[in-house]
């Protein structure tokens, strides 16, 4: 692969003056994942019909795009206790030139590899948090006259809902067009500062997310298993495989008769009994797997259109490795959809209410285990699936045509798996997946024999 050379860096702020000041952010923007997210978007040369300059055309519309998101353009600050803080400060989102004498086709199936890491800006954990950008950006020009523009995105701040309402305005208003959604930027409505009113039935809190995942029998810790090499790949199921797979986990008594599994419900239960048995565990092993709820419409009301910052929530669906591969697929997936099912507007209050009373949430929060033996919940025997299949991810137009490709950035972590849609094949998904180099050729197996 040939070299990326990086021509220059900027800050871009604002265009306009922004309120300044702190700016509290709400309990499920400071745990779980508070690192940067990466995606990358892949464009053919631009139409001829484009006359501008693909840079300047970035950059300025990115100023324009932080006037409405200016919290994007802040810093976060340490609070006591692990509490974390957006500084509203305007200063600024970082902004990379780059070009390479690669092509496009270089990147063939587009799985992401190590030359990916090159494409996208790099972030140093090490450097006080207050001095790094909440969003960078990179722009890389290939021989072929081709480009790709790489987004890191910190989820302190945004959940990939909001990242990719950012994203659309950015775009819009690159080719000239008003704002479709004005972000709604007050986090109180996930607040939980006062005491919670009694609920007519309590909900059941059985919030696993905040317990410590299972290990591998007879460990007591999973260094051994972060420490082992990870690959990666994209495995496509064409809408036919996912339908066989629907019908087959409709057709068990675990379905409900009037609403049936969903499609991430079905494959994310065939995932997680695939990686079981490449993982080889014993019968007795406990495996999880971690969800990424979207509680917009959850909530009671509703959030409001266009709201700015996280508001997902994280779930946990158990079992043994042994019940799931000797029971059929719909009980996988019966665990999976009831795990989802008990999202209800009671019980992330009950769950912010848990977070909020914590002495201190670091433990909670995935920049503390980087380059360290603790945490996060993936890793043998976990795994963690998160659904992009209902985010508005393809079409992203800055003026000169839509990107060709668009997918997740590099990860490493073991069992951290994403489900997107092809944006190519009507009905077809692409399962991303990291697993540890000795099960991903079984996995690929079980994957495609057990369908």
């Amino acid at each position: 692969m040939a070299p990326i050379v990086l021509r220059n860096t900027y800050t871009i702020v604002p265009a306009e003056p922004t309120w300044t000041g702190p700016y509290p952010l709400a309990e499920r923007d400071q745990v779980g994942t508070i690192t940067h997210v990466p995606t990358v978007y892949f464009y053919d040369k631009p139409s001829e019909s484009f006359q501008g300059n693909v840079v300047e055309t970035l950059k300025n519309s990115l100023s324009r795009a932080l006037f409405y998101f200016y919290p994007m353009a802040g810093r976060l600050r340490w609070l006591p206790r692990g509490r974390l803080e957006l500084n509203c400060n305007a200063e600024g989102v970082t902004f990379i030139e780059a070009e390479s004498e690669a092509e496009l086709s270089d990147f063939n199936d587009f799985c992401p590899t190590p030359e990916y890491e090159k494409l996208i800006p790099q972030v140093n954990y090490k450097n006080p948090i207050e001095t790094i950008p909440l969003f960078l950006a990179q722009v890389t020009k290939f021989k072929c006259g081709g480009l790709s523009l790489s987004v890191k995105v910190s989820h302190a701040v945004v959940d990939g809902q909001s990242a990719l309402h950012f994203m659309r305005e950015w775009g819009r208003i690159a080719c000239g067009q008003p704002l479709e959604t004005v972000p709604f930027l007050d986090r109180r409505v996930l607040w939980a500062d006062e005491p919670l009113p009694p609920f007519e039935s309590p909900p059941n809190f059985d919030h696993e997310e905040f317990e410590r995942p299972p290990f591998l029998i007879g460990k007591t810790d999973n260094v051994e298993e972060r420490k082992k090499k990870t690959v990666v790949a994209m495995l496509k199921l064409s809408k036919s495989q996912v339908e066989k797979l629907r019908s087959r986990a409709n057709a068990s008594k675990y379905a409900d008769p009037a609403r049936g599994f969903t499609r991430y419900e079905t494959v994310s239960g065939h995932v997680w009994r695939c990686a079981c048995k490449a993982r080889g565990h014993s019968p007795e092993q406990p495996a999880s797997v971690g969800i990424s709820v979207d509680i917009r419409n959850r909530m009671q009301p509703p959030l409001p259109r266009g709201y700015f910052g996280n508001a997902t929530f994280d779930v946990v669906a158990a079992s043994t490795s042994g019940e799931l591969i000797s029971n059929e697929l719909g009980f996988a997936a019966g665990k999976i959809s009831k795990a989802i099912k008990n999202v209800t507007h009671e019980y992330v209050m009950v769950g912010i209410q848990h977070l909020k009373i914590q002495e201190d949430l670091s433990k909670f929060q995935d920049i503390h285990a980087l380059g360290s033996t603790e945490g996060p919940f993936y890793g043998n025997p976990n795994l963690g699936l998160v659904s992009w299949l209902t985010l508005p991810m393809y079409g992203l137009d800055f003026g000169w045509g839509k990107e060709v490709y668009v997918g997740p950035g590099t990860h490493d972590l073991d069992g951290d798996s994403l489900l997107l849609r092809d944006q190519n094949e009507d009905g077809s998904l692409i399962l991303a997946t990291c697993l540890q180099v000795p099960h991903m050729e079984a996995f690929k197996k079980y994957f495609y024999e057990d369908i």
